[in-house]
């Protein structure tokens, strides 16, 4: 839609005239815009905005005021880039975009991901801002992700074959050149045989070859971009490797042109910047394939065909064309190919790509079984319960994704710095040539170019624009195969700075499931005589502790008998006749009214509640004959997790629905010494702000629905992945297996995440404070030596490499 005229756009959180009138209050405060209308029915506002910047600043007004315009997000795969230079003038580009709320562009994985309006701009427009500003890009296509990887793979091998087509090219010109100077004899032996005029013409077939042939990748993109006034590293090559060919040609065919004393050729040194920088780039398409091994696997985990019902016989057919509801046939040690529901059989499935998990978990019919996962044995029979984009697969493959393709916070500084980086080092090149023509030795002009040239080979705008992305690419997937998925990027950066993680006790460092973990009896040998009795009973209530006595029955195979004149008595328990006597279950009152006594097992019930158990009596015909302990159990790695954060000088917190006596022998038994107990869930949220005026940034584990709220007001919200949807859709960390040893590893891999970031830019930005200088001549006063192009060349390569030799290493935390 053409600025100037109308604008519509749908507004979000619009649900009554108040709403309304808030947002013609915000729109109307942006100065520029007219006509401001709001069409609550249709949840619309609109205006008349005379310029690209009063529409945005019109977005901006409305987010603010907590009504933002309903937004689209969409990722391209872009081509083009260079360097940290590319990124913030294709970011700069898009975000100029009238529409366009952020986008962050990536250079590791070579992707814009744009949040926009689409009342304002189309996905295609979008494409276009990005293929104008000099980086073509491809809208999303049927092709899976798998595609992009293959597409990565084939890059890696085309630039391993232009890199050895280069270095076989370069190979003469480098020995017909240094290697005289390295090995006299050689020179004289070219003086005499083919004559160094002849080596020269040479030198300047095969350079020739090497520039415009695997090298004219540098002028095609590298000289465009000057021209546009947008340089990057392909321009730094260009002009580098360009001068030296130049003026080495002018010295060979036309030399007059020179003055005195300046004829020599620099061939060698023009190959040898295309070869060396090929041969980094190469190594750089290699290691960012390696950054994606982790979706990589993911992506192919989803086998190709499926076994259907047709008839009375199972056909294969593509996975694709599964849809729900449809029974297909598992055989053992095949991968489930889409989420499913068991419908016959039992088994057991290896969920550890999914969880991090090792142990096989046992399914039986009901069962959820999710696309990816391999079963053991026995031949299943399953019903498809999510097919596409919808499965659970899919679904962590676009988290992982996500989180890949963030921007942290600390990339902004290298997004300002990187911007002018490549035109300051131009700068710093003809600064460098006019210098040493004012102030060099004889030939100066030599001095000049080789000088030149050095500055603007050795600087590594590449290195910059990799420090972050490739790091946050490597620790977000390392993540995903322990079970951590990053739902929110930023939140590696987050988790950094937290001191403190406070956790939910029920679902989260216990089970969540009422269990019977203790019966004791008077008589040891009447134990299941006295479960069978009990569960009897207990098979009449609809009670949440009645259904762990059953369960317990149940797999112990117990064969219950028949209960009559069952009464639940309100706080107190359950009693009614069982094989023709008196049973009662529950608390002391209902022993009292049985006049039943309990000081035999008193002291046994006192010590199972000050852990925090639930004990009920159990009385035959008015005597008590045992105690039955229910407990929550705490999940297996959750003292050794606490223990971990503790030792990683973590603070740990427990915040607590339950009486303050359970909370506290929970916490004790875990060494939690900070304990919120007998909080409501709207509580909740008051008792993490306490927590956070006292330890400062706080992290909250939890799991369930009345969690969420807590989850979100926390600086990171970290949600166990077997809690409820809604508590996963609000939490920054998704624990995928469950595990709250998740939590240690979240911490060790943001932790060691960041430092592998600032690793990777202190190199960056201290090799090219370094060694710019010395290309340039600093040391030649002192020392006489001047770096050649040559070497500048290797020494650039090599920074990239190293920052992402660097980020290679994240894929073993938690080994």
């Amino acid at each position: 839609m053409a600025l100037g005229q109308s604008v519509v756009l749908p507004v979000q959180n619009m649900v009554c005239g108040s709403c309304a009138a808030r947002v013609v209050r915000a729109v109307e405060a942006v100065s520029g815009l007219k006509d401001a209308s709001v069409n609550l029915a249709e949840e619309t506002v609109q205006f008349s905005s005379p310029d690209v910047q009063t529409a945005q600043d019109a977005l901006r007004a409305l987010e603010a005021a907590g009504y933002p315009a309903q937004t689209q997000e969409l990722r391209l795969m872009i081509s083009g880039m260079s360097c940290a230079s590319c990124v913030g003038r294709l970011q700069k580009a898009l975000d100029a975009k009238a529409g366009v709320l952020h986008a962050q562009v990536n250079l590791a994985d070579e992707s814009a991901t744009i949040a926009f309006v689409p009342s304002l701009i189309t996905a295609q427009g979008l494409a276009d801002v990005a293929t104008k500003a000099g980086y073509p890009a491809l809208l999303p296509s049927d092709e899976t992700p798998v595609d992009r990887y293959v597409q990565k793979e084939a890059e890696a091998a085309h630039s391993r074959r232009i890199m050895l087509w280069a270095a076989a090219l370069s190979l003469p010109v480098f020995i017909l050149e240094m290697g005289g100077h390295l090995f006299p004899a050689l020179h004289h032996l070219i003086g005499r045989t083919i004559g160094m005029e002849n080596s020269w013409r040479i030198q300047f077939v095969l350079t020739s070859l090497v520039l415009f042939g695997p090298g004219r990748q540098f002028f095609f993109n590298g000289l465009p971009a000057l021209w546009r006034m947008a340089p990057n590293m392909n321009s730094l090559v260009a002009l580098g490797a360009g001068a030296a060919w130049i003026f080495s040609t002018i010295a060979l065919f036309i030399p007059s042109v020179l003055p005195a004393g300046t004829r020599a050729v620099y061939f060698e040194a023009a190959a040898v910047i295309v070869t060396l920088i090929l041969l980094g780039r190469w190594f750089e398409a290699r290691a960012k394939g390696q950054t994606g091994a982790a979706i990589q696997k993911l992506i192919g985990l989803q086998p190709r065909t499926a076994r259907v019902a047709q008839g009375q016989d199972w056909v294969e057919v593509p996975v694709a064309e599964l849809q729900v509801g449809v029974r297909f046939l598992l055989k053992p040690g095949e991968r489930v190919p889409t989420d499913a529901v068991l419908i016959e059989g039992t088994g057991t499935v290896d969920e550890s790509m999914m969880t991090g998990e090792p142990m096989q978990v046992t399914k039986s019919a009901g069962d959820g079984l999710t696309g990816g996962t391999v079963n053991g044995h026995g031949s299943l029979i399953c019903e498809v319960s999510r097919v596409g984009h919808d499965t659970t697969l899919a679904q962590i493959i676009r988290m992982v994704q996500q989180a890949q393709g963030a921007r942290l916070p600390i990339q902004a500084l290298v997004d300002r710095v990187t911007l002018w980086f490549v035109p300051a080092v131009m700068g710093i090149a003809l600064l460098t040539v006019g210098l040493w023509l004012i102030f060099g030795p004889e030939p100066s002009l030599s001095y000049a170019l080789v000088a030149g040239v050095s500055v603007l080979i050795i600087a590594c705008p590449c290195a910059m624009g990799l420090a972050t992305p490739t790091s946050i690419l490597v620790g977000s997937g390392r993540a995903a195969e322990l079970g951590v998925l990053f739902r929110q990027g930023d939140a590696l950066q987050s988790l950094c700075d937290v001191k403190t993680v406070a956790f939910d006790k029920t679902g989260t460092l216990t089970l969540g499931k009422p269990m019977l973990t203790d019966l004791v009896s008077i008589d040891p040998a009447a134990g299941d005589h006295i479960l069978a009795q009990v569960s009897a009973l207990e098979s009449r209530s609809e009670h949440p502790l009645a259904h762990a006595i059953l369960e317990a029955a149940g797999d112990k195979g117990l064969t219950l008998p028949e209960a009559t004149d069952v009464q639940t008595i309100s706080g107190k328990g359950i009693r009614g006749k069982v094989e023709g006597q008196d049973v009662a279950v529950g608390n002391a009152r209902m022993m009292q009214d049985c006049g039943a006594a309990i000081q035999e097992l008193e002291a046994r019930a006192s010590a199972a509640r000050a852990k925090g158990h639930t004990v009920s009596f159990v009385a035959v015909e008015n005597k008590v004959v045992a105690i039955i302990v229910i407990s929550d159990p705490l999940r297996p790695t959750s003292k050794d997790a606490i223990a971990a954060l503790q030792a990683r000088e973590v603070q740990v917190a427990m915040i607590s629905g339950d009486s303050r006596d359970t909370a506290k022998a929970v916490a004790q038994s875990l060494g939690i010494e900070t304990v919120i107990a007998d909080v409501l869930p709207e509580g909740k949220i008051d008792a993490l702000k306490s927590l956070r005026e006292t330890h400062g940034k706080i992290a909250f584990v939890g799991d369930g629905i009345n969690d969420a709220p807590v989850l979100a007001e926390a600086d990171v919200g970290i949600a166990i992945g077997t809690g409820t949807d809604v508590a996963i859709e609000t939490a920054d960390v998704v624990l995928m297996s469950g595990d709250v040893q998740g939590v240690v590893h979240a911490f060790d891999l943001s932790r060691q995440t960041l430092r592998n970031i600032k690793q990777n830019l202190v190199w960056a930005f201290g090799y090219n404070a370094a060694l710019i200088p010395v290309a340039a001549g600093a040391l030649y006063p002192a020392f006489g030596m001047l770096l050649s192009p040559g070497l500048a060349a290797g020494a650039m390569a090599f920074s990239s490499v190293f920052v992402l030799g660097n980020a290679l290493r994240l894929r073993h935390v938690g080994v």
